[in-house]
């Protein structure tokens, strides 16, 4: 019984964390793309591409978990601050082809290396010798978290 007790209260100790810690994760990502005069939907639109990778419309919605008319607002303020380029399919006006602007890649270059930076003052408020066994644990929540997911 012993056992089942200290589990309900790491449960319930984890399950504030990570509450917690998601609203926390939320607010930096809101305040740095504010900081880049983004929105944070065009922050995380901007964050799934890599330096010269592109997508199409359809892929984006599937990761950003949008519905298509949603997404077509972010990219049409994306392809306005010309971050993005956007190339319609003739054949199939629903399905588009977009891709990082060279003022796009930039920002999205400037916008990893402001992500690791706040990283690097995040680790700066806890004591190096934690640093390793921190990172660790997050990979094992992660996965955990991910092996949860997959099994839904």
């Amino acid at each position: 019984m012993q056992n089942i007790i200290q589990s309900d209260s790491d449960a319930d100790r984890l399950a504030n964390l990570t509450f917690n810690l998601l609203a926390n994760c939320q607010e930096k990502e809101e305040r740095l793309a504010e900081n880049h005069r983004l929105t944070q939907a065009e922050f995380r639109c901007l964050r799934l591409f890599g330096e010269d990778e592109s997508l199409n419309n359809k892929q984006i919605a599937e990761r950003m978990k949008l519905s298509p008319s949603r997404l077509t607002r972010i990219i049409d303020g994306l392809v306005k601050k010309e971050y993005i380029i956007r190339e319609i399919n003739p054949n199939d006006r629903r399905n588009m082809r977009v891709s990082l602007s060279k003022k796009g890649m930039l920002l999205v270059h400037q916008l990893n290396k402001s992500y690791v930076d706040i990283h690097k003052e995040i680790l700066n408020e806890i004591d190096e010798d934690q640093h390793k066994p921190l990172i660790v644990a997050m990979e094992h929540l992660l996965s955990a978290l991910e092996k949860w997911i997959a099994k839904s």
